[in-house]
């Protein structure tokens, strides 16, 4: 029997024992199976962060992860349950909600099953319709990490066209200006991870130490605008003063040294909140 890998995202938090039951239905399938925590702190209902969450991390982990993301405020409706196999190799159990929009755009997805629950669920669990991340969730999951079923035996394929995605804007760069939009919050900091990647950046011939104009709007109103640094890191600006910087991912972020960017100007996440960023005259570094 094949020892995978299991890991669970969701919304539950960590303050009651949702999580705990997960990790209990894994190891009543298979005994000591691994398993590790992506994040249980995805804002309540957060079906955009829970996509963006799993791009974030997935390219880290090895071929036959088991990723487990719940973030379910449809939970007990009649969307489906999933599981996704990336091109690299890895699954995805989840409802199909929008949670695999941003794997599939910038990963990939190979193909995608429909979990039958007439097989792939906890046994005495059928009358309870409102925790199938334990249920359903946690333990198809288990299953298919420890090879109890290969991939074919959760349920029936599904066209690819068929799972439920959310519009995504790529970024543009035109007339010497940026655009693009602020993709999440880096918790618990609170700098914007914007949806620029660096090798756009380069296109307004950014070096480091020069400035930049970044203006952040949301329907319409202008919530920031400024002349930031853009530094190699934090160390490049004093404590409470706003920069540029490359993220982890590549892209481009904003932030506040040693302050929330996110809390001080009230800046959301998502296809709303536009960052432009336009090219200054060179700031001096001391």
């Amino acid at each position: 029997m094949t020892e995978g890998l299991l890991v669970l995202q969701s919304d539950f938090g960590i303050s009651d024992g949702a999580v705990s039951a997960m990790h209990g239905v894994a190891n009543s399938v298979q005994r000591g199976l691994p398993i590790f925590d992506l994040t249980h702190q995805i804002p309540q209902y957060n079906i955009w962060e829970a996509s963006y969450r799993l791009l974030q991390t997935i390219n880290y982990w090895p071929e036959q992860t088991v990723f487990v993301s719940i973030v379910d405020p449809g939970v007990g409706s009649d969307r489906k349950s999933v599981v996704a196999q990336t091109v690299k190799g890895q699954y995805i159990v989840t409802p199909d909600n929008g949670t695999l929009t941003h794997v599939n755009k910038f990963i990939g997805i190979k193909e995608v099953r429909e979990i039958d629950e007439t097989v792939n669920r906890l046994p005495n669990s059928g009358e309870s319709h409102t925790f199938h991340g334990r249920d359903i969730y946690a333990y198809t999951g288990a299953r298919l990490a420890s090879g109890f079923i290969p991939f074919e035996d959760v349920g029936p394929s599904l066209p690819l066209s068929s799972i439920i995605e959310f519009p995504l804007k790529d970024s543009t760069f035109e007339n010497e200006e940026l655009a693009g939009i602020v993709d999440i919050i880096d918790r618990p900091f609170g700098n914007l991870w914007t949806n620029i990647s660096r090798t756009q950046f380069k296109q307004l011939d950014a070096v480091y130490g020069e400035s930049f104009q970044v203006s952040i709007s949301t329907n319409g109103h202008t919530i920031y605008e400024n002349a930031l640094l853009y530094g190699r890191s934090f160390a490049a600006t004093n404590v409470g003063e706003p920069l540029l910087y490359v993220n982890s991912l590549d892209n481009i972020a904003i932030a506040i040294n040693q302050q929330s960017f996110a809390e001080t100007y009230g800046v959301g996440t998502g296809m709303n909140w536009e960052v432009i960023i336009r090219k200054t005259s060179p700031a001096v570094v001391n």
